[in-house]
């Protein structure tokens, strides 16, 4: 790739810290504001992982004379998206504190009134155990591409794809954040009251959600545990917003592109099943990852315009008249 590639994926990568720096403001205010507090030792691990590849990229890239680029956005893009949950997934369980009334009658509502029924999805699914096995690993996919994602881009040289990839990442958490605020809800299996077979399927993160929520809302978990941390969000469905952004990110790619669809669209359907989510919180989450993609794509042509530009600029510096 050019090296204008290269310097207006540095600009937005520079942007990213301000965003991340955002979320630690957000993240200490709402915790000063409803009690809740951090358990230390749970917290070390995570923030020691982020800082070796914050400080190694920083190394490289200011004092080390022939760095690969590769290499130091690919750890440096890795430390940020690995610090995006770790300062977002408390945030979830302060916007639960604000204890709004639930909404899962309407958003149940809301899928009957699309014609789409969970009870008979979950039911054709659930007997047959090759399609159940194939959900349950669907659905597991959502980890593995924070460290994919960096890896084809940056080894690829697609800088900046990357750095919009990790801003609309960045969105995308916020958004469904500030609305599980407003539109709280349990899931489909608190709804119908309904438990699957253990020895078929288990939908481990639902139950996790289901052990933290009703503690947060009425005031008994106020300790923020990073070892126990789950995300609590309902709607819109993260899941379903991060299946979108993989897809988007990888797509450039022409080898994993075609994987990258198969993937994240098997994740989209196995959302409702796995996480107890309402076909609603499906939606929500694809049109998030939307706007997200969008509003990054926007930023990133506003910030890297100097860098795009003129070839001789360079972050730091005055941009030199035209």
């Amino acid at each position: 790739m050019s090296h204008t590639e290269e310097l207006a994926g540095w600009r937005l990568f520079g942007c990213n810290w301000m965003m991340l720096s955002i979320m630690a403001v957000m993240l200490a205010a709402g915790m000063a504001l409803t009690g809740f507090s951090i358990a230390p030792a749970s917290a070390l691990k995570p923030f020691v992982i982020i800082s070796a590849y914050a400080g190694y990229t920083f190394y490289k890239h200011r004092y080390a004379q022939k760095s690969d680029p590769r290499v130091t956005f690919i750890l440096g893009s890795t430390g940020q998206l690995l610090l995006i949950p770790v300062l977002m997934t408390p945030l979830t369980y302060i916007a639960a504190a604000a204890n709004l009334p639930m909404q899962d009658v309407a958003l149940n509502a809301l899928d009957r009134a699309l014609g789409l029924d969970w009870m008979a999805y979950f039911n054709f699914v659930y007997g047959r155990h090759a399609l159940m096995f194939a959900t349950v690993l669907a659905y597991s996919m959502i980890g593995w591409p924070v460290f994919g994602v960096p890896i084809a881009l940056g080894w690829t040289g697609r800088y900046l794809r990357m750095q919009e990839f990790t801003l609309a990442f960045g969105i995308a958490l916020v958004a469904t954040t500030v609305i599980s605020t407003l539109v709280p809800a349990m899931g489909t299996y608190d709804l119908f009251n309904y438990t699957p077979d253990p020895k078929i399927f288990t939908a481990g993160a639902y139950l996790e959600q289901l052990r933290d929520l009703p503690l947060v809302r009425d005031g008994s978990l106020r300790i923020i545990d990073f070892d126990t941390l789950t995300g609590i969000i309902t709607f819109p469905s993260f899941h379903s917003a991060a299946a979108v952004l993989y897809l988007w990110a990888f797509w450039p790619v022409r080898w994993l592109g075609p994987i990258a669809l198969v993937v994240n669209v098997a994740m989209l359907l196995a959302t409702p099943i796995c996480g107890g989510h309402y076909f609603a919180d499906v939606f929500a989450g694809i049109a998030i990852a939307a706007i997200a993609i969008m509003a990054a794509r926007w930023i990133a042509e506003w910030l890297t315009r100097p860098a795009r530009m003129n070839p001789a600029y360079a972050p730091g510096s005055a941009v030199p008249a035209e």
